[in-house]
Order: structure tokens, then C-alpha cells, then sequence
């Protein structure tokens, strides 16, 4: 069976490219390899692959690429190309997320639905929820009321996959919620903790700490999308969330113990776009999809910091990243 997978050398598009030809799939992966973060971080996600006879590798701009041929026979997709984060959002960056969220998931839509693709899974975010005046966020319930215009980029790619459900496009949305784990991007705030821990500079840590989020590790994002891509009649969207809801101070904590050494932090300041908390109800992905996550926050955080100090001892350093 054929996937092709956008996002391939991103952190969780890495992650389940490796998955799905270990399991036999063959997988076209697309990825831009954009400047966002270094695009040699991008290729070593990929060193696995390599020499893989199940996997191709495209470097392509999805808004300009040939997306009828790479689709001619029909295969099933998977959508995680994007522009990610919250802060550079604003201001005259959001041009670039209009072209890599917006422009780009329209294309791709419009070309799966013209080769008759079975179905396209695509991520979505909890940043559609916004800041929630209750939880956990239900998909059907639960307003979406995004706080940053990376946030109304992914309600936008969601509007615009319900286009093309009505058009006979199979399209799932998954909302996930804060993965984390090995390869995970330089800017995001478990990598650079671990970063710090392992003798990187000072965390700085914005709010007071008690900010809370629902933890996903990678692995079990990338289950609940292979089984997204499978399942007999999934809903439109479905909440992805680790079910391990823990706030910064915690997770400052918990890394302290599982490194042994105290965490230099700098505290104060605040990020524009940033939410109090964030609460995932995956109830409909656990009926559906026979998901559960397995990963125990403290066991995802071990992992994630073992792969940062093994970095380090290979004489990888971290790469300057927006903090």
C-alpha cells in the first residue's frame, strides 16, 4: 500500500515515515526543508531512510509542485507540512504561514479529490480551542476561538477540508495536543529544556510557570494517525492528546529528576498568542480509532533527554532557536 506523506522530515512526519515502511507501506515523502529551524536537523531525521527501497523523497514546495502526478494512483495521504509556531505568526510573517498552512493544504485538498485519493489525514492543532472556558475540549462542543494567526491558519485548513468532504474528499482532521519527544523542533519548550539540562544555556521560561498543557508523545501521535488512516468511518476531526496534563513548573521538576542536576532557568516576560492551559477529551479517537496513548510523561521526558545527550556526545550542538 502507498502513502505519501507531506512533512516527512519534520518531527512527527519523520517519526511516522519510519513506522509505516517498517510495516511494509510505501511511502513518497514531500518536504520543502524550509529555513525555520536548520534543514540539516531535517535530513538527519531522515538518515534512517536512506538507503530504504520503500521510501522516495521529494523536495518539494507543495503550492508549486506537481501534486497530480505524485497523486496519479490514488494514494492515501497524509497532510503535516505547515509553518509552525505560535509567535512568529504575527506580524509581516504570517505571509509565510498563508502560503505553507493555508495555500498549500488548498492544493493538496483540490489535487487528492481530483485523483479520487481515499482519504487524506492531515494535523490540525488545539490552537483552534484557544484559551478554553472549560475543559477537557471537546471536538463537536467546545468553541474554536484560535488566539494567534497560526491558530486561524489551522481553522482555516479545517474549513477548507470541510469543503471537500462535501465534494466527496475522505478528510480526518487530528487536533493534536503538545507532542514531544526525540527530534522534536529546537524552538519548542520540552527540546530546549532538555537542551538546558544537558549544559545548553539557560532556560527562560515566560509566565510564572503555572501555564499547563495536555503532553502527547510522539509515538503515540503517530499511532493515532496510522490508525486515522485506516479506520473504517472516522469523524471529520478527533482530539490527539496525551491525557498527561502538567504544568511548566512540573515538567521543570520532573526533568530535574530524571537528569539529577537543578535546571537553570530565567524566568519573566510573557508570549503573545500563548494560552493558560490546554485539555484534550479524545473520547471519539479512543472509540473510532481503538486508540490509547502508552507513553507515561515521565518516560517520554527520559527519552526525549536521552536523544538530546546523545546528540551532545556526538558532538551536535543546539541550533539558535526563538525562545
Amino acid at each position: 500500500m502507498r502513502v505519501v506523506i507531506t512533512g516527512c522530515a519534520g518531527f512527527i512526519g519523520s517519526h511516522l515515515s519510519e513506522r509505516l515502511v517498517g510495516e511494509g507501506w510505501h511511502v513518497t515523502g514531500i518536504d520543502a526543508l524550509t529555513s525555520y529551524y536548520d534543514p540539516a536537523e531535517k535530513r538527519a531525521n531522515l538518515a534512517g531512510l536512506v538507503n530504504e527501497p520503500r521510501f522516495d523523497f521529494i523536495r518539494a514546495d507543495l503550492v508549486s509542485a506537481p501534486l497530480a502526478n505524485l497523486l496519479a494512483d490514488a494514494p492515501l495521504v497524509v497532510h503535516l507540512a505547515a509553518q509552525p509556531g505560535v509567535r512568529r505568526s504575527f506580524g509581516d510573517g504570517f505571509d509565510q504561514y498563508v502560503h505553507d498552512n493555508i495555500l498549500a493544504t488548498q492544493r493538496l485538498l483540490e489535487a487528492a479529490a481530483e485523483a479520487d485519493c481515499p482519504r487524506v489525514v492531515y494535523a490540525s492543532s488545539s490552537s483552534v480551542y484557544g484559551e478554553a472556558a472549560a475543559f477537557p475540549c471537546r471536538e463537536e462542543s467546545t468553541p474554536t476561538r484560535p488566539r494567534s494567526p497560526y491558530g486561524v491558519t489551522k481553522w482555516t485548513c479545517e474549513k477548507l477540508a470541510e469543503i471537500y468532504r462535501g465534494l466527496g474528499l475522505e478528510a480526518v482532521g487530528l487536533r493534536f495536543f503538545t507532542v514531544y519527544g526525540p527530534r522534536q523542533r529546537p524552538d519548542m519548550a520540552v527540546r530546549r529544556l532538555c537542551e538546558t539540562a544537558a549544559g545548553g544555556p539557560a532556560f527562560r521560561l515566560t509566565g510564572d510557570g503555572t501555564q499547563s498543557r495536555d503532553f502527547t508523545y510522539v509515538a503515540d501521535a503517530v499511532d493515532a494517525t496510522v490508525r486515522a488512516l485506516t479506520a473504517a468511518e472516522p469523524a471529520r476531526v478527533l482530539n490527539i492528546g496525551g491525557g498527561q496534563e502538567a504544568s511548566m513548573n512540573e515538567i521543570v521538576t520532573l526533568l530535574e529528576a530524571i537528569g539529577g542536576e537543578p535546571i537553570a532557568l530565567r524566568r519573566g516576560g510573557s508570549q503573545i498568542g500563548d494560552v493558560q492551559r490546554t485539555g484534550a477529551d479524545t473520547t471519539l479517537a479512543r472509540r473510532q480509532l481503538g486508540w490509547v496513548p502508552t507513553v507515561r510523561l515521565d518516560d517520554g521526558l527520559s527519552a526525549t533527554l536521552d536523544w538530546v545527550r546523545d546528540r551532545r556526545a556526538a558532538g551536535v550542538q543546539l541550533v539558535a532557536a526563538a525562545s
